[in-house]
Formats: structure tokens, sequence, C-alpha cells
């Protein structure tokens, strides 16, 4: 993002109009309804277009319990980004850049204001601080670690991690084999850490003026219970025959990015494992809240963020004043 100067109610603005605005923050904080007032709202401006920042929404048969926008919102306001793969494919944070960006231009060019929704940290990253030069995935190095992982554990591949790259290892959950896995992976292959990826691809940075609102919730108390309820939801509205439809096709499996998401990863274990959908439930519940405590600790990395309580009676209209002086 571009240095701004402060106005007089502590916000920023500059000189230059905004190339998309953000709205971020972690699960069930609000962002889809923040999104869609401030869409209604840039009506008179030539109106906006939704362009989704989720690792989950872009898969195709994942409604329920990715929780995706209802016919109603998806008609509301054009979205990019969901429903686009198939979930035995695979999408990265560089091909997220690399649509978004192409989508930001494509929707200035209708005269429209490209919003940028979710709370895919590692993709809205990818975006701002530009992409890198990470060599593909290596199917026999990536064997190699996850043969490895079978006989020691995750946490024990995490600790790895911790002495040849401590940043990336700092911001990984010691259970989070996906992104371990990918880590090393790098470092094996070329001896480089995933860090130094990243620092160089920041230097070289794309000259986006993004402003990010982040919808984050004063009192955790208060993103638990919509956690809590959200899940609830999905479950009575038929989340585990998702998941057994799913699994019906023969050709998907947990190892597959699509599987691993919240929610569909806690429904296949339990699956497999005959637990009680209470069970099944708290799981997911408590996985949940595991990935919004991880959001928020992305989101408080952005010290440039404009932050909008999430759990304030008027946040929707807090949204509204704190992008209405950005210059859409």
């Amino acid at each position: 993002m571009i240095s701004s100067q402060p106005t007089p109610n502590g916000l920023h603005r500059t000189d230059r109009s905004v190339d998309a605005i953000a709205i971020v923050g972690p699960t069930a904080s609000g962002k889809t309804a923040a999104a869609l007032a401030l869409a209604e709202s840039l009506v008179p401006q030539g109106g906006a277009e939704i362009i989704s920042i989720d690792s989950a929404l872009v898969y195709r048969g994942m409604d329920i319990g990715t929780a995706k926008p209802s016919r109603q919102e998806l008609a509301a306001v054009p979205h990019h980004l969901i429903d686009t793969l198939d979930p035995l494919q695979s999408y990265s944070a560089a091909e997220f850049a690399k649509d978004a960006s192409r989508l930001i231009q494509d929707i200035r060019a209708r005269g429209k204001t490209p919003l940028l929704v979710g709370g895919t940290m590692l993709y809205l990253k990818a975006l701002l601080e530009g992409l890198n030069d990470i060599p593909s995935a290596d199917p026999e190095i990536r064997a190699q670690i996850h043969h490895e992982a079978e006989h020691i554990g995750w946490p024990a591949l995490h600790a790895k991690l911790a002495q040849v790259d401590p940043q990336t290892a700092a911001r990984l959950a010691p259970g989070d084999s996906q992104r371990i896995g990918r880590a090393l992976e790098v470092w094996t292959a070329t001896g480089q850490t995933l860090t130094s990826f990243h620092q160089r691809a920041k230097a070289h940075a794309p000259d986006w003026h993004i402003p990010v609102i982040s919808l984050e919730p004063q009192d955790r108390t208060w993103l638990h219970q919509r956690i809590a309820l959200r899940f609830e939801q999905m479950m009575a509205a038929g989340f585990m025959d998702e998941v057994k439809a799913l699994r019906a096709r023969g050709d998907l499996h947990p190892d597959l990015p699509s599987m691993r998401c919240v929610g569909y990863r806690q429904a296949w274990e339990g699956l497999d494992a005959n637990w009680r959908e209470a069970d099944i439930l708290a799981r997911g519940i408590f996985a949940t809240r595991q990935l919004a405590k991880r959001q928020i600790t992305w989101l408080r990395s952005m010290p440039d963020r404009l932050l909008v309580l999430a759990d304030a009676p008027d946040a929707l209209n807090v949204v509204l004043r704190t992008a209405k002086p950005l210059g859409c």
C-alpha cells in the first residue's frame, strides 16, 4: 500500500483513487454482510463487484460447509472466484494473485469498484506483497515428507521447520500439515527458506493501492458464539450429507486441499471413525475457533489496516463511514 495522510477523523486518504477495497476478518465476523452493504452504497458511483479471498469458496459442491453466499446474495452483486474449481483440483496463493490482479483491472475498466472479501490471509498477502519465484511442487519430495510425517508426526516436522525457517514456523500451527509440508519441501528442494522467497517478493511488490478494512471482534466470546451457531446451522442444513456426497464420488481423499478445509476435515475423519454427529460438531467448532485465532494473528501483523469492531452494534455503518473517504 502507498503512503497516505490522515484525515481529521483519523482515516487515511490519498490523492490517488483506490484500485480496490479489501474487507477482511476472521470467519463469522460479518464480512459478507459488510461487503453487500458497501456494494449497495457504491451504486451511485458505478457499483461494485466482489472478488472472493477464500480458499474454500473456489470449490464447486462445497456450499454448506463453506458458508457460501446464498443465491440471493450472489445475484445481488457480481461475485468472482466462487465455484471455479472441482474439489479434486488445487489452487495456490500465486494463482489467486494473478487472477485477482486481472479481475481488478477488468472491474475497474467497467467503471466499478472491486471489493476483495474473505479471510484467506495468505491470498491477500500474495496480492499486496507480490508473487515469488518459489518452485512448483515436487511430488517425490512431498511423498518423502509425508512418509516422514507418518512416522514422527507433523508436530515433530514443525519443530524441524523451526530450526531452518523459524519465521515461517512461528506463524504455523504444529498440525498445519499442508503448509508445514510445503515449507519443508521448498527448503529440501532449494536450500532456501520460504521466508526468503517471500521477502524477495515483497521487495518487488506491485504498486497496488488497496486499503484493508478489517472486521475484528473486541470480545472473543462474541465470535465464538457466532462460530458455534454457524456450525450448528450448517449441520441442520445437511452438511453431513454434503460431505457424504463428496466421499461417494470415489476420487476424493482427505489429503486434498479441498478436503483439508476446516469442517470438511473433521467431518471426513468423523465418518471414517464412526464419530457421533455431536462429536463432529464439537471438533468442527473447535477447529474453526483455531482458524479464527490464526486469522486474527495475521491481521494484527498488518499495521495499516483500518480496524472496525465487528461486535459493535453499528459495525456496518462504521464500515461504510470508513470506506467513504477512500476515494472510491
